[in-house]
């Protein structure tokens, strides 16, 4: 069983230092813990303290899945406030490759898939580049746009919390990172491996875990054949009429018949309490993913309003904040269209 740290235990917060990954690499040389961030999207974010030891033991395994070497050259464009992307630029630091301020000097990237959406509107020659996209479910269809663009593409699902724990190309075809265990209980994921965090910092326990070293983060999903499916964070719901709504279930049964990004939320009614919303950033998909909820979806699930919202609000993380971008529904200005 691995060690749990106690609440006693002080770490290092690197995100304080005026360089956050030189404050890693200093206090995994002191063997102390750090302490991160969630990305606070759908909720308030909280401080994660971890070993550094979980983050440094998979840097080889990402290096090999990367192909990467010390004159790899890495891109990372968000906020190290992000542990994505802290995690990007920590992994180039212990290999010896370079950091780069611009994609075109770079053989890798690290981006969420909006970030990855905007940058192929741009239309830039990246033939080669190797795009690491997470934060974020990635789209089949958007992979399939990042390679007729050139790029090759590796998609991971992880958690603050978890670090990694799938890995593949895109969301449909994700196999359970190397060293990770899942179980899924109750249509919750479950996971065991050397990357997961100790706790909390406000208290211990917060993290759930079990006794065989599982632990928890409560995102949905199922294992079939040695495939991940990961359906979405268990508390991001939408309470309408009484009944109860899970965004994720709505966007993965929508996102096939989408181009662009799809974001399904929440938006407060008078009566209802809430309806339930789906955001496009490309009009041109509203007539095939309306048509697909009417014979797909439960009525409860159907999206009562759609919106077309060309560059939804991004948090830090470079993840759509999906609490800005309801308020921007509540009452649409410049930048938002109704759909119907």
């Amino acid at each position: 069983m691995r060690r749990r740290a106690r609440l006693s235990e002080r770490a290092c917060d690197v995100l304080a230092a005026a360089d956050p990954v030189s404050a890693f690499v200093e206090a995994h040389a002191r063997g102390q813990l750090v302490k991160l961030r969630t990305s606070g999207t759908s909720a308030a974010a909280r401080s994660v303290v971890r070993s550094t030891g979980s983050w440094v033991s998979s840097f080889p395994l990402v290096t090999s899945l990367l192909a990467m070497d010390t004159q790899s050259r890495v891109w990372v464009p968000g906020a190290l406030s992000s542990t994505m992307n802290l995690f990007a630029a920590t992994h180039a630091e212990f290999l010896g490759a370079r950091v780069v301020a611009a994609p075109d000097r770079a053989t890798h990237a690290h981006l969420t898939p909006s970030a990855l959406n905007r940058l192929l509107d741009q239309r830039p020659d990246l033939t080669g580049i190797h795009v690491v996209v997470a934060g974020d479910r990635l789209s089949s269809s958007l992979h399939d746009r990042a390679r007729a663009a050139g790029f090759f593409v590796s998609h991971y699902y992880g958690a603050a919390e978890l670090s990694l724990v799938g890995w593949g190309s895109h969301e449909a075809n994700l196999r359970p990172f190397p060293e990770v265990e899942l179980a899924v209980r109750d249509g919750v994921l479950w996971v065991r491996s050397p990357f997961l965090c100790e706790r909390y910092d406000d208290r211990a326990g917060a993290v759930q875990f079990d006794d065989e070293g599982f632990g928890t983060v409560g995102d949905r999903g199922s294992l079939a054949h040695g495939r991940l499916i990961v359906s979405g964070r268990g508390n991001t719901a939408v309470t309408t009429g009484g009944a109860t709504v899970h965004v994720a279930e709505v966007e993965s049964a929508l996102r096939p018949f989408v181009e662009g990004e799809l974001v399904v939320l929440g938006v407060a009614h008078q009566e209802l309490g809430e309806v339930v919303a789906a955001v496009l950033t490309d009009a041109r998909s509203f007539p095939g993913a309306r048509a697909r909820a009417r014979t797909s979806l439960a009525r409860t699930q159907r999206p009562r309003l759609w919106f077309e919202v060309p560059e939804p609000p991004l948090g830090v993380a470079g993840k759509v904040d999906r609490l800005a971008l309801a308020a921007l529904l509540v009452s649409p200005g410049p930048g938002v269209r109704r759909l119907t």
